[in-house]
């Protein structure tokens, strides 16, 4: 017998053999889900989709129900818990750092984030809780914006102790069930419109990109009629604010908070705060207790909030705490209205705004700073007609943000520094964070203009693992460079150019030649139709407020 047979029929022997094993295999798991209760073939149904699938399967084990909104309740209230929890160990951690100023203002920093992050996960449980299933396809991107902000939050939380790699270790440790159940509870919402038809529940899908709509002066979708009609009366010098700030006295208030102090809380109507021309030295937070607060003032050169904070190594100050105003109450507008932190370049991460209000607005606003200008850290946020001006990653954090209309200007760094101007923070593949930039400019400074090819421009350069920003429609000035985007350095950022989402569509200027662009597998050149899952009304997704009241069409926001 030769041995092409012999290995001929030692094959056939192996070949039936694995056939065997795939139909017992088969056969049993197909035994195995027949013998699931039907509360487990649920849980195997929402589990299944989720990155920390022991995590998801021990959270709905205990549910003893077949109702899918259970399942989807008791995974973000699980979540919720367990933030509770970590607030509680990282308040037995301030014992030990006691004579740490810094890590001890993190650890506090730490506490007010998770708190934040309560708020979030418990807007989501009660929307979840109080509507019918059916009905929850136009919520959707609202659950996924809030569970992306707890997200934002957690990890802003570990950011705040770059300075203590041992603390930020034990925070680590300390976190991973918080982060595994949010990261859940957010992808579980997420792919909702793939579960759910498997309990036999069809979506009441409406036709929102027909209804969806843009205004010609470029609104967003959630922005009401009234409050176009306040921003229409402000421009007409038309508008009766209900207080007045004026350093001169003239008004009813000298400082901003005072006014701001002066104002209801948790307030569903709007409340004006008019800010004459002045240089207001103030640190401002709208805190979460001010909603739809609008401010407004006599132009961004003339109504200016200035403050000089920044971290510099071994400054004793987390990045968090140099802002000079801080919008956290959601709704929040500003218009007309400038934003300052004068900390120079040497103090290294120093914030002139920082924005966490959900549904939040900034209409011809300027804000200057070096590194870290504008900390946009969570929620949805929308600026137009816009400046804004820094260093090194001076647009950075991670929420869905739009700018439009607007000019980014590139500053002079430090010798032997570099500029980027965009520093997105998307930590995890299912949150709807990212920036996107359209129609605007991006210019050096004055000072820079005749050393701009010494200092390296890049449009940015990713902060996290899936970090994500798009520009489109924009003119890009010659100092950026001919591969556009560049590396974050760090042992924990290794190989994020392949999980990242960088795109350009349609660009113009000198700096939008894309032949030497970053050969990334994250890197996208794209074209129209996929440019169109980037315009405001794809991008900015509200259920509240977005319906047209003033009979405008639904026309697409791509100008060409």
């Amino acid at each position: 017998m030769s041995k092409q047979v012999i290995i001929a029929g030692v094959s056939l022997i192996l070949v039936v053999g694995v056939i065997i094993g795939i139909t017992i295999t088969f056969q049993q798991t197909s035994n195995d889900e027949e013998k699931l209760s039907p509360t487990m073939k649920k849980v195997s149904i929402f589990c299944s989709s989720t990155y920390y699938q022991k995590s998801c399967q021990k959270t709905l084990m205990s549910i003893n129900s077949t109702d899918p909104k259970e399942f989807i309740a008791k995974a973000i209230l699980d979540a919720e818990e367990a933030v509770k929890k970590f607030i509680n160990y990282s308040d037995s951690l301030i014992v030990q750092v006691k004579n740490n100023s810094r890590t001890k203002m993190a650890l506090d920093d730490c506490k007010d984030m998770m708190n934040y992050a309560i708020d979030s996960l418990q807007a989501s449980y009660s929307n979840v809780t109080s509507n019918e299933l059916r009905n929850i396809n136009d919520r959707i991107n609202d659950l996924r914006t809030w569970l992306s902000a707890v997200i934002s939050y957690q990890q802003s939380c570990l950011d705040g102790f770059e300075h203590d790699d041992d603390m930020k270790g034990t925070l680590q440790k300390g976190i991973v069930d918080a982060s595994e159940l949010t990261c859940n509870a957010l992808t579980i919402v997420t792919k909702l419109v793939y579960i759910l038809p498997k309990f036999g529940i069809q979506f009441n899908i409406t036709n929102t990109r027909k209804l969806l709509f843009a205004e010609k002066n470029g609104y967003p979708p959630w922005f009401s009629a009234k409050d176009r009609h306040l921003l229409a009366k402000i421009d007409n010098n038309n508008l009766k604010s209900n207080v007045v700030v004026a350093k001169d006295g003239s008004g009813q208030f000298k400082t901003i908070a005072a006014a701001l102090a002066a104002a209801p809380k948790n307030s569903n109507v709007r409340y004006v705060i008019y800010i004459k021309a002045g240089i207001y030295k103030e640190y401002i937070t709208v805190g979460k207790q001010y909603t739809n607060i609008l401010m407004y003032g006599d132009g961004p050169r003339k109504t200016i909030v200035t403050g000089s904070k920044g971290v510099k190594k071994g400054g004793g100050i987390t990045t968090w705490q140099t802002a000079t105003f801080s919008a956290i109450g959601n709704g929040f507008i500003a218009k007309s209205m400038g934003f300052r932190n004068t900390a120079g370049p040497k103090k290294h991460q120093a914030v002139a705004l920082r924005v966490q209000s959900d549904k939040s607005v900034f209409f011809n606003c300027r804000m200057d700073a070096y590194q870290d200008t504008l900390y946009n850290q969570a929620n949805r946020q929308f600026f137009r007609n816009c400046i804004i001006s820094g260093t090194i990653d001076f647009i950075f954090g991670d929420s869905p943000t739009f700018i439009q209309n607007s000019l980014l200007i590139v500053r002079r760094p430090m010798d032997n520094q570099f500029n980027t101007i965009t520093a997105q923070g998307k930590d995890f593949i299912d949150e709807n964070t990212g920036t996107v930039i359209q129609n605007c400019r991006i210019v050096p400074e004055q000072k820079l203009f005749n050393e701009r090819f010494k200092f390296a421009t890049y449009l940015g350069r990713p902060w996290k693992k899936f970090s994500t920003t798009v520009i489109m429609e924009s003119i890009l000035g010659d100092l950026i460079k001919p591969e556009g985007w560049m590396q974050f350095e760090g042992l924990d950022k290794v190989n994020f150019e392949e999980t990242l989402y960088y795109a350009e569509y349609n660009n113009r200027g000198p700096g939008a030649n894309l032949t030497a662009r970053v050969n990334w597998k994250g890197y996208h050149k794209i074209d129209r139709a996929a440019a169109m899952n980037f315009t405001i009304q794809s991008f900015l997704l509200s259920k509240e407020d977005w319906l047209p009241s003033t009979g405008i069409p639904f026309t697409t926001t791509l100008r060409y």
